[in-house]
């Protein structure tokens, strides 16, 4: 079992924007979006904290067509898909680095 689970990962968290969509030039259709998870603790003092976790997802094809009709920020969704990293360049020729999550499925939870 162990492995076929090489690179999976699944969210639960709250659209943080409206989903960005990309149509590119051979008619591929890409969504970004953040979502933001929430994990609660009790730190020393045993006060309640709440530390919120950003992620950014990426979707494409039929899964962003989804996102685009039916997503809206502060959605409650799971997002199910793979860890990918990747470099680009600012316009200032800074080298910086991002880590996203490629969407692969998503459910919509909660109020619609």
């Amino acid at each position: 079992i162990m492995s076929t689970l090489k690179n999976k990962v699944q969210l639960l968290g709250n659209l943080g924007n409206q989903p960005e969509m990309i149509t590119l030039e051979s008619g591929r259709k890409l969504a970004k979006f953040s979502i933001a998870t929430n994990e609660t603790y009790r730190n020393a003092n045993g006060e309640k904290v709440t530390d919120t976790q950003w992620h950014n997802i990426i979707a494409w094809n039929k899964t962003a067509e989804i996102i685009e009709k039916y997503l809206q920020k502060g959605n409650e969704v799971m997002v199910e898909g793979k860890l990918t990293s990747r470099s680009y360049e600012t316009k200032e020729g800074e080298k910086r680095y991002i880590t996203e999550v490629v969407c692969n499925e998503i459910l919509m939870l909660g109020n619609r």
